[in-house]
């Protein structure tokens, strides 16, 4: 089996660190293809990175299609162009958001999120709403630490998760944490160990979800907003993606 993982933003450290974690909870016959776009934000940080950052993604979702891929994961917490992605890849494609939100459900009967930055606070309580979850979230919580300062394992940004979990158990009554970006992948079993409850990371929840859509042969289905698009011409320069 091939899954085919796409970091929407442009920064090679984060694709690898991404990778490792898909690798270390894959079975033993997936391929992991990750992939970065060329062209984009070196990282998404609200609702304007994640624009810029859609045509390249796309792109790479088309190209890892006619690879042969037989799956794709978006790996933002913002699940970048989801919608878009599904209605172009023929190959099943989940959002490593949406898959932390149903994992955690399936295991707590409330979660918090702790993300980066502020700014994303709304975006993914509007994605908490949209997939039905919302009731399950206590709160979306932001430690105001920049994506790529976690490419640094800086001590001072992995304080500020912590102390928010801190913060989320004593006034949330969370019984598990989603960690809300893909940055965050390589933290989870360390902090699970040091606050003593599920801390769940979208990369790890998104690759065993992939894999039971491929095992069981479920595709995207084109009877509603995920038909094909219609073939029209896209004018001007798409960021590397042309349909």
């Amino acid at each position: 089996m091939r899954l085919h993982i796409v970091n929407p933003n442009t920064t090679a450290a984060m694709t690898a660190k991404i990778a490792a974690a898909a690798r270390a909870v894959a079975l033993p016959d997936t391929v992991i293809d990750a992939r970065q776009p060329a062209m984009g934000p070196v990282s998404i940080e609200g609702f304007y990175d994640e624009a810029f950052a859609v045509p390249g993604m796309l792109g790479c979702i088309r190209d890892a299609d006619r690879d042969g891929a037989d799956a794709h994961i978006i790996a933002c917490f913002d699940d970048t162009g989801l919608d878009a992605a599904r209605a172009i890849a023929k190959a099943p494609v989940i959002g490593i958001g949406e898959a932390a939100f149903h994992m955690a459900s399936l295991i707590a009967a409330r979660f918090s999120v702790v993300t980066t930055l502020g700014v994303s606070i709304v975006p993914i309580e509007h994605n908490l709403r949209k997939y039905g979850l919302a009731e399950r979230c206590a709160r979306v919580r932001a430690a105001e630490v920049p994506v790529l300062a976690l490419e640094e394992r800086n001590a001072d940004a992995l304080g500020k998760i912590s102390s928010e979990i801190t913060e989320a158990i004593r006034e949330d009554r969370t019984e598990a944490i989603v960690l809300g970006c893909a940055g965050m992948a390589d933290l989870a079993v360390e902090l699970a160990n040091k606050h003593g409850l599920p801390v769940v990371d979208g990369v790890a929840a998104a690759v065993p979800l992939a894999e039971a859509l491929v095992r069981l042969g479920l595709k995207t289905s084109r009877l509603g907003p995920y038909a094909a698009p219609r073939t029209k011409p896209y004018l001007g320069p798409m960021g590397g993606f042309q349909p």
